[in-house]
């Protein structure tokens, strides 16, 4: 029973730091043309300011360990949207334990709620060519959230997102 219940709750602490990207991009885009960028001046997040802050740090230092430059005149420009939300519980777990013999039955049932509601965030991140004003590339990252976490965490939560959301950027040519 302490194995079940020991499953169960790694089971859920994972499923609460699990980052989860979509992406769509133009397939007509030779993205090897793109060397700078920069964002939006009038660019309206929706996060904190210091995660704001953050979250563009952590974006500038991924960027240019792949070759971008930040500069004034850019090739794209990027746009940060932030939203958050209530999520709804999903499915249960049940663990049962059952026994029986010599006409004798007996069992005991527990259902454990996996995945408790809880605040859900989702960063987009729009990458748009400064001279054709065209969206390029978008990716939408959605990750568990807790408003009272630590600076630390944050940070951390931060730099886990974004790299699992550049993981795939620039696309591969198919």
């Amino acid at each position: 029973m302490r194995f079940v219940f020991s499953l169960v709750l790694v089971f859920l602490v994972l499923s609460c730091t699990t980052v989860r990207v979509n992406y769509d991009y133009d397939k007509d885009i030779d993205f090897s043309s793109y060397a700078t960028y920069n964002y939006y001046s009038d660019m309206k997040t929706g996060l904190s300011q210091l995660d704001e802050k953050r979250l563009v740090r952590i974006l500038d230092s991924t960027l240019k360990t792949r070759g971008y430059r930040l500069t004034e005149e850019p090739d794209f420009f990027i746009n940060i949207l932030n939203s958050e939300f209530q999520s709804a519980p999903s499915s249960s777990v049940g663990v049962g334990i059952g026994g029986g013999g010599r006409n004798v039955g007996g069992g005991i049932s527990v259902g454990l709620p996996v995945g408790n509601p809880g605040i859900q965030r989702s960063i987009q991140f729009d990458f748009v060519d400064a001279q054709r004003d065209a969206l390029f590339w978008q990716a939408t990252a959605q990750s568990g959230y807790r408003e009272n976490a630590s600076p630390s965490v944050r940070e951390s939560n931060l730099r886990a997102l974004v790299k699992k959301v550049f993981s795939k950027f620039p696309p591969k040519a198919n």
